[in-house]
């Protein structure tokens, strides 16, 4: 596991132990750049169910971020959780 990818790992893990109440854009990021670094293959797409504001919602930020390679999302993903969470150890 390289450097980045293990930084990853602790910045999730901050991510989904923390009690901080964020806005529904920073949120959307998260998700987003979570996908994108973990997706296997592929581009993935969320199952919506018609008329569903929140699937059209992370389907906009899964393509927004589409372009990215998986080190760039996780790279994001890292910068994220620095900026509204807090700095991840080493």
């Amino acid at each position: 596991m390289n450097h980045t990818e293990e930084k990853f790992l602790k910045a999730y893990d901050m991510a989904s132990k923390t009690e901080e109440k964020f806005a529904p854009d920073v949120m959307l990021h998260f998700y987003a750049y979570y996908k994108r670094a973990t997706q296997a293959n592929g581009f993935y797409i969320p199952p919506t169910n018609e008329g569903d504001l929140r699937s059209a919602f992370k389907i906009n930020a899964l393509v927004q971020v589409k372009n990215l390679s998986k080190r760039e999302a996780r790279e994001k993903y890292i910068a994220l959780v620095e900026e509204h969470i807090g700095e991840i150890e080493e």
